[in-house]
């Protein structure tokens, strides 16, 4: 109920402002754009609840054939008008493992296709944009996640887009083959793809009613990394203006350097029987992923123009595309990717061998004297390693070193199914306001607290795609974050802005990875 009156005001205001936006009396509403003329012809969406949807549009050749692992090339032209009724199929992935969140959508290594969801009348609004990146470990994720509809964003007054890219071997595989035909690298194939996206906007947007000089980048997981690669990505410089990361940071060292990545890269092809480049190449896309199972270990690789090998020090040198950020993490990242159960002994072997450097600070912030202790504190350690550390890590940096104000915040939205806090990507529902049915993820349209959460956080996240702050009449201040004053804004039963949140453990990786106080 306390969520409930923190919204109240919202609701009217809300309620205001759509009794202001009515036509005159006897006058009907006018319908949305639904045809536009993009790069390569022209296309038709449709219109429905005031919202016109443009799904499965074209933003890159399709890359098959020689274009596999190439850089995204330009669209290649259609006649007459597409119709855009339907999504493309998702990329190349492993869909017995996706099915929990992608259903039975599928897949095609011909992906490289936008969605835009507007409800501009004319194309000269100039609409806040909203380009999402969809989150899968960098090897499962495609648009048409229910979740991930933008009708109910768009209603509040912003241009939704989502913008598809490789995964898995189609998008992160690395080979001394590939790096030598490109002249800088290989393996960061699915960021490039992000990267043609976000220069598709900035080209066709205004058709849609969009502002093409104010564009906001926003992911979770994977898709929140990628967030943070584009914003020290030299290659996607210009291209927004806004970066809003839900659990993902790219602040740690990197996973392999080239070098290793083109030797798992060759290793890869070498046991599905290609040779070369050229042999890799004329397999199917079903043989060149069949040995990939789950997310599948691929990751994007460090080339010095797409990804770069050390952002924490690009950020250090004040080298990074400077925006103001959105950025947080969930209280319970971990239960979804740690085991049950963990004893103290466990818990104590797995830090000193993973987190050698730090293990003294580790063992001493997390308690792990009993099995209930260790089990938790595994579940922590695995929020703060893959998801908090890097985010906090981006959070200081941004305001020592940018321009661009900082927003933190702490998703710890409990129910009686999750007593232990808020899973991995279960602020979704909430940001994208589509509770209940198959993109609800288990919430409840009918739940007024859930209502009043998702009115709460869709709002301050399409305020801050409007001016760059998320802070709005009717709602919670919401203050910046800064190293002298760590803010971070809690989602809970009585949202509010709260000192950061698991400091000691936070400051426990920053030994682990060199970055603590001198």
């Amino acid at each position: 109920m306390e969520l409930i009156k923190f919204c109240t005001s919202l609701l009217v205001l809300s309620l205001l402002a759509a009794c202001a936006a009515q036509p005159p009396a006897g006058q009907a509403p006018q319908a949305p754009i639904s045809q536009a003329t993009v790069t390569g012809g022209a296309v038709e969406g449709v219109v429905a609840d005031g919202v016109a949807s443009f799904k499965g549009v074209p933003f890159a050749a399709p890359p098959v054939g020689d274009l596999r692992w190439k850089a995204p090339q330009p669209v290649v032209p259609w006649e007459g008008v597409r119709k855009a009724a339907a999504f493309a199929p998702g990329p190349m992935q492993d869909t017995e493992f996706g099915k929990s969140i992608n259903g039975d959508a599928p897949v095609s290594e011909d992906c490289l296709y936008l969605n835009v969801w507007t409800g501009a009348v004319k194309t000269d609004e100039k609409r806040p944009v909203m380009v999402w990146i969809y989150g899968g470990g960098f090897g499962i994720g495609m648009t048409s996640s229910a979740v991930y509809d933008g009708t109910n964003l768009a209603k509040q007054g912003v241009v939704l887009v989502s913008v598809a890219y490789r995964v898995g071997p189609m998008g992160f595989l690395a080979h001394p083959g590939l790096s030598a035909e490109s002249g800088q690298g290989s393996g960061a194939y699915g960021i490039m793809d992000q990267i043609a996206g976000l220069k598709w906007v900035k080209e066709n947007i205004a058709q849609f009613g969009g502002d093409p000089d104010n564009v906001t980048i926003f992911g979770e997981s994977a898709g929140g990394i990628s967030v943070s690669m584009l914003a020290a990505s030299p290659a996607a410089k210009g291209l927004f203006h806004k970066a809003i990361s839900e659990s993902g940071g790219n602040m740690t060292p990197p996973r392999v350097t080239l070098e290793q990545a083109e030797a798992q890269g060759a290793a890869y092809l070498e046991r599905l029987g290609a040779d070369d480049i050229a042999a890799a190449r004329a397999l199917s896309a079903e043989a060149v992923q069949k040995d990939t199972k789950g997310m599948g270990g691929f990751w994007p690789v460090a080339d010095g123009v797409t990804v770069l090998a050390d952002q924490y020090a690009a950020y250090e040198a004040g080298a990074f595309n400077d925006t103001p950020i959105l950025v947080g993490t969930n209280s319970d990242e971990g239960g979804m990717f740690v085991a049950q159960k963990t004893s103290p002994a466990d818990f104590e072997k797995t830090v000193r061998r993973q987190y050698a450097a730090g293990a003294a600070a580790i063992l001493k912030a997390y308690p792990h004297a009993t099995e209930a202790e260790a089990t938790r504190s595994s579940k922590d350690l695995f929020r703060e390693s893959t998801f908090a550390w890097p985010t906090w890590a981006w959070a200081k940096l941004q305001s020592q070193k940018g321009r661009g104000k900082v927003y933190a915040y702490y998703f710890d939205h409990r129910t009686a199914a999750t007593p232990d806090g808020a899973g991995h990507a279960s602020e979704l529902p909430f940001v994208f306001h589509n509770l209940g049915g198959a993109g609800g993820m288990g919430t409840d349209a009918g739940n007024p607290d859930d209502v009043a959460l998702a009115d709460l956080m869709s709002a301050y996240w399409v305020n801050f795609a409007k001016t760059g702050d998320p802070n709005g009449a009717g709602l919670p201040a919401w203050p910046a974050f800064t190293v002298e004053d760590q803010k971070a804004m809690y989602f809970d039963k009585a949202p509010g802005a709260r000192e950061y949140p698991n400091l000691e453990q936070l400051k426990a990786f920053d030994v682990h990875f060199g970055k603590a106080a001198k």
